[in-house]
């Protein structure tokens, strides 16, 4: 049974007015020597795709989803396999991320809850052979659960942290078993209510040895893919350790973790930390730790984490701006941890809001391609910053000075003439291709 109904989407160029179309993403047309779909390596999530009914904190969900029975069976689950898989089919998207809880059901216990898991992995792992995508992560969900309400590393509960760790130690084999690219961990509930009831210290101590310990069992069990920690500030937590990219950074030097993690950054995360974008990726960029993307966007008038999807072209600018000069992703992606506005209720408005997002990042890529192209963004910040390649700066840097001999050149120099910022014409030379 077929339940997107419309032709796979293709690509009809900017004149088309077809809405079953791409305007601007060319899957195999080339930017600098590379594929589109290459540079983008676009994801679905599971859990938005096919598990969100489109509830908010004032109503209940409004979305049509007729493939789903209503049971948490692991026949129903089964089911939704085939049409998640449609789904990727008609995008032509070719990779997809998953929580554990998405694609299978919590049973009774432990062990019939990795039953079903290992049920619908291999069903997965049958259409992943199928049709050549690849799984870009997997991850458990160690929040929605009662059990987690606080916490799951950071629990004071240590029986919870034992479930936490079982349930992380399988999700991470699953992923395994799918040769997924990554692991991602996302505190949402790793954090706290109130200081008054918490041993911050001790919490964080327990998290970074539930970290090490999942570094310790993916060496165990052969898998090589980097993990990743997605930093968001606060909601449902009052505060996250996982704050922003700096937070995460901080924490995993201090707890002897940078070499084995990287960073999973969302845009909609960055909003609610009081960051944009562009500064969380440039955060992770400066220290070459940068792993992958949750491509969505948020709305600054909502204060809790919206998701949705990109349509911004300064934003995707800006972000596939970052993505090049990383050099491109390796084994991340851009994944649309992205939902449907809740009066978008049937399944076809899936399908519109991937072809905008995709759209979205594809004039994106090509307006950053052309930007590094022309030279001029890039060159006014390396000139901007010449009195460091030579001379007293070139001194400073290679650290051959100190407080005496900089006092002795000041006194020797007139007042410094400063050169001006120029934003305003660099504003104006990203509108030029905008």
């Amino acid at each position: 049974m077929e339940y997107f109904k419309c032709p796979k989407i293709q690509y009809e160029g900017a004149d088309s007015k077809n809405p079953f179309a791409f305007k601007h993403y060319d899957a195999n047309s080339l930017i600098g020597g590379k594929k589109m779909k290459e540079h983008l390596r676009f994801a679905a999530p599971y859990w938005h795709v096919m598990r969100n009914a489109l509830a908010d904190p004032f109503g209940e969900g409004t979305a049509l989803m007729p493939w789903d029975d209503g049971t948490n069976s692991t026949e129903n689950a089964l089911n939704r396999v085939d049409v998640f898989f449609e789904f990727l089919d008609k995008m032509g998207i070719d990779y997809y991320c998953w929580h554990d809880r998405d694609i299978a059901p919590e049973l009774n216990n432990l062990s019939e809850s990795n039953k079903a898991l290992d049920s619908v992995v291999a069903k997965l792992k049958e259409k992943q052979k199928e049709t050549g995508v690849q799984l870009l992560w997997g991850t458990a969900c160690l929040f929605s659960h009662p059990r987690y309400s606080q916490g799951g590393a950071t629990t004071p509960n240590a029986n919870v942290y034992a479930y936490a760790a079982a349930q992380v130690k399988k999700a991470l084999e699953c992923t395994n078993e799918l040769d997924g690219l990554g692991y991602t961990f996302w505190g949402g509930r790793e954090g706290y209510a109130t200081l008054l009831n918490t041993n911050m210290k001790r919490e964080l101590d327990h998290l970074a040895q539930f970290l090490h310990m999942a570094v310790d069992h993916a060496k165990k069990i052969g898998f090589e893919g980097p993990f990743y920690i997605e930093p968001k500030p606060r909601e449902p937590s009052t505060h996250q350790y996982d704050s922003d990219s700096a937070a995460c950074l901080n924490f995993l030097r201090e707890y002897n973790l940078l070499d084995h993690f990287y960073l999973n950054i969302e845009t909609n995360h960055a909003t609610l930390a009081g960051h944009t974008m562009e500064h969380e990726l440039t955060v992770a960029l400066n220290a070459n730790r940068l792993g992958s993307i949750d491509a969505n966007q948020g709305d600054e008038l909502i204060g809790w984490d919206t998701d949705q999807f990109p349509t911004d072209i300064y934003l995707t600018t800006q972000v596939m701006l970052k993505v090049l000069e990383m050099g491109g992703f390796k084994t991340g992606g851009l994944n649309f941890d992205a939902k449907r506005r809740r009066e978008s209720h049937d399944p076809i408005d899936l399908i519109h809001a991937h072809i905008g997002g995709m759209d979205a990042f594809a004039r994106g890529l090509k307006i950053a391609h052309a930007i590094r192209q022309d030279g001029r963004l890039s060159n006014f910040v390396k000139e901007r910053y010449a009195t460091f390649d030579s001379g007293i700066g070139a001194d400073i840097e290679s650290g051959k000075v100190d407080f005496e001999s900089l006092e002795k050149y000041a006194l020797s120099q007139s007042e410094p003439k400063i050169a001006s910022g120029q934003q305003e014409m660099l504003e104006n030379l990203i509108n030029e291709y905008i």
